[in-house]
């Protein structure tokens, strides 16, 4: 070959690689771009379940108490798949308005559940969920399921325990489920939602708060099992003090009395905006 032709043919290889790298990295760059720049989209299940739609294009959902949820939302309690993919489970402990159909949507969907070590461990020793299908941390535990979204367990006050009904006799048994938890899920363009689980007041909320800023609160008020209106609300202004709080768990069980007015009332006079949701409602942010 002629030294003009090979230098003609070499360049043009070269010019070619550097197209399809640029546009990678173009692609890549405007990945990036939507991510930071895009919305996170809540849909309220009832309760203290949630789906989020990440700025990335990413499913979560957390606490999803859908079949046996007096409030969860028509379609998603009889049709799963109305939910759509879901990249990551999270469930904060094991009672039955938590865990729920956690596990039937992990299988469904070939997706792991995130969730306190106490309690994975037994859904996978009582043949409640798949080994692969688990993933066993604890609280101040940091992972990364997804690329871009980081997610931190954090404490609660409250308690956690599995009813599983014994197929060999019929009964349903109790097993300890070690210990409730919330978390901090930052998303690809860095807003951090605080979901809060269930719990009552404790000092270190002003510490989790502080450690990692969250945008958005996602608060229990109902009562009898967590705080109340005026814990809650007092637990908002003076030690989270966070710029949105989402009141949720309470609507959905006789003994939890507290409502959205008396919390909207609580916390009148506070910059804090309180974003109000009904069961079915998505709101975008």
């Amino acid at each position: 070959m002629k030294l003009a032709a090979w230098l003609k043919l070499n360049c043009a290889v070269a010019l070619t690689a550097v197209a399809l790298c640029g546009g990678h990295a173009h692609a890549q760059t405007a990945a990036t771009a939507t991510a930071a720049n895009g919305k996170t989209e809540m849909l309220w299940l009832g309760q203290a379940g949630y789906r989020i739609k990440t700025p990335g294009g990413k499913t979560i959902v957390i606490d999803p108490w859908l079949t046996g949820g007096p409030k969860a939302p028509a379609p998603y309690k009889t049709d799963f798949a109305a939910l759509g993919k879901i990249d990551l489970l999270l469930v904060t402990h094991a009672h039955v308005d938590h865990l729920g159909d956690a596990p039937a949507l992990a299988k469904l969907n070939n997706t792991v559940l995130y969730g306190p070590a106490d309690m994975v461990t037994p859904l996978i020793t009582l043949g409640m969920l798949p080994a692969n299908l688990g993933h066993r941390f604890n609280k101040t535990g940091h992972v990364k399921p997804l690329p871009g979204i980081k997610v931190t367990a954090v404490a609660a006050e409250h308690s956690s325990l599995i009813v599983w009904n014994n197929p060999a006799t019929g009964k349903n048994e109790s097993h300890p489920a070690g210990e409730a938890v919330g978390y901090i899920i930052e998303l690809e363009n860095g807003f951090k939602i605080w979901h809060m689980g269930d719990t009552g007041l404790f000092g270190d909320m002003k510490f989790i708060s502080e450690r990692y800023k969250p945008d958005l609160v996602l608060m229990p008020i109902g009562g009898n099992f967590t705080m109340d209106p005026e814990d809650a609300a007092y637990a908002a202004r003076n030690w989270i003090q966070p710029k949105m709080v989402m009141p949720m768990h309470y609507n959905s069980n006789p003994l939890t009395k507290g409502t959205l007015a008396e919390f909207q009332d609580a916390m009148k006079g506070s910059p804090i905006k309180v974003v109000p949701m009904t069961e079915g409602q998505t709101i975008e942010f």
